[in-house]
């Protein structure tokens, strides 16, 4: 089993890159392969997951440890298969959707890629006790209810972040201004106000 593979990119197209492993290309379907640049010595590191089929064997690769976790434990819900859960991690952070799963946010999941109500009922249903193992990673605790039972908290700042990324900031512009934005709340804002406050600091640069 390949658990992660190191090495040049030596090809890109919409949905896979190729790895170039000491002469060896791997090609690896990922959910945004324009997103995987190499780091600063050229080199870029995607975790696996393998997937045997009765006609294929394909590599799945994710750029951080929580996206394999995430992917694996969607794989556990019936009907999602490799594609459907790589589509999930394609119009998502990992901290959006699990954020979504624990707050039962069936509008969030319904507008994820060949997600119906169904199916995102399912997620929920699977998944909403079994992601306590997972590092809740950008989750924000404002104006969410304490953790109980090792569960990690989820409040409107990770979906406010996730939807001011989507527009086209950067990760680090929106964690820059967060600072800002906790001090000029009250702890009892929407998604919503969330995002206004945020984009007013950006605005003032």
């Amino acid at each position: 089993m390949i658990d992660y593979l190191k090495g040049s990119l030596a090809h890109r197209e919409n949905d896979y890159v190729v790895v170039d492993v000491n002469g060896v290309g791997y090609r690896v379907f990922c959910a945004n392969p324009y997103g995987i640049e190499p780091g600063s010595d050229s080199r870029v590191t995607l975790y696996i997951h393998y997937h045997v089929r009765e006609d294929a064997v394909l590599l799945f690769g994710f750029a951080s440890r929580e996206e394999q976790a995430l992917f694996r434990k969607l794989l556990d819900v019936s009907g999602v298969g490799p594609r459907v859960a790589l589509g999930i991690l394609s119009a998502g952070q990992p901290a959006a959707i699990i954020s979504a799963i624990y707050q039962e946010d069936l509008t969030f999941l319904t507008r994820l890629p060949g997600i119906g109500k169904k199916t995102a009922q399912r997620i929920i249903l699977d998944l909403k006790d079994k992601l306590s193992d997972l590092s809740p990673g950008g989750l924000e605790t404002l104006g969410a209810p304490a953790a109980s039972a090792g569960r990690p908290t989820a409040g409107p700042w990770g979906e406010a972040k996730q939807a001011l990324m989507a527009l086209g900031y950067t990760e680090a512009e929106v964690d820059r201004v967060r600072p800002v934005v906790m001090q000029n709340a009250t702890g009892e804002e929407t998604v919503d106000a969330l995002i206004k406050l945020a984009l007013t600091a950006l605005f003032r640069g």
